[in-house]
């Protein structure tokens, strides 16, 4: 999965919500035209004038310019936006010194792409709000999904996950309030889909059948828990 699905999938902006994207590298570039499809106006800005006539067309606004000057970003209304996403990730001196420039003009959400731990932690102390760490988090899930339990898993920050996994062979044939998946493995079913069929919410009378699959969500050691029952199917 690329990083456009991944991590536009936690950003929590509200439909036409203002982004500015500092860095238009892979990452960077990526999240802004996921974000553009998604209905929000872009402003992308990187000092490399390459990337920035490559997405000159494809995204609202492109800019050359050096992120790292809190004037430079004042002049371009960047304090006007309502989220930023700083997704310079191989030169550590300039992200930490984007996200002090935003923080200086007030940026109430802002977002980074972090390669290290440490990089993160310093980030969050200097202003960050959010902080994403691509190569790890696509590794874990590519774990995930390589051991076979899961078809699809996104986990976010906070120890929560969503996963799409197949019915485990002790929930067939039964509904989900006679199967009582949430009392007894402590995860939630959101929804069903079966072969050649619409995507079905889930409700308590909701029957799975053997072929199904499921949208769970819960604390991400749960579903890791249920979803090895799949494996037995």
């Amino acid at each position: 999965m690329s990083a456009k699905f991944l991590f536009t999938e936690q950003f929590a902006f509200s439909k036409g919500d203002s982004v500015v994207v500092a860095g238009l590298g892979r990452f960077g570039s990526s999240v802004a035209q996921s974000l553009i499809r998604l209905g929000h106006d872009v402003m992308g800005i990187d000092r490399d004038p390459e990337p920035v006539h490559r997405w000159a067309d494809l995204i609202t606004h492109a800019v050359q310019a050096d992120t790292t000057n809190v004037m430079v970003l004042r002049q371009l209304g960047v304090a006007d936006f309502s989220h930023a996403i700083v997704g310079i990730g191989t030169d550590l001196a300039a992200s930490l010194m984007t996200i002090m420039a935003l923080t200086e003009l007030g940026i109430k959400d802002i977002w980074v792409k972090a390669l290290t731990e440490e990089h993160g932690r310093i980030a969050q102390r200097i202003g960050a709000h959010h902080v994403v760490y691509p190569e790890s988090d696509m590794g874990e899930r590519v774990a995930h999904l390589i051991s076979g339990r899961m078809i699809d898993f996104i986990e976010f920050d906070d120890g929560f996950a969503i996963a799409k996994i197949h019915a485990p062979q002790s929930t067939h044939n039964r509904t989900l309030a006679e199967s009582g998946i949430r009392e007894v493995h402590g995860v939630t079913v959101v929804g069903l889909k079966r072969a050649n069929q619409d995507f079905q919410h889930a409700t308590p009378g909701t029957q799975i059948l053997t072929g199904d699959l499921l949208i769970v969500s819960g604390a991400t050691h749960l579903i890791q828990k249920f979803a090895g029952r799949s494996k037995t199917r």
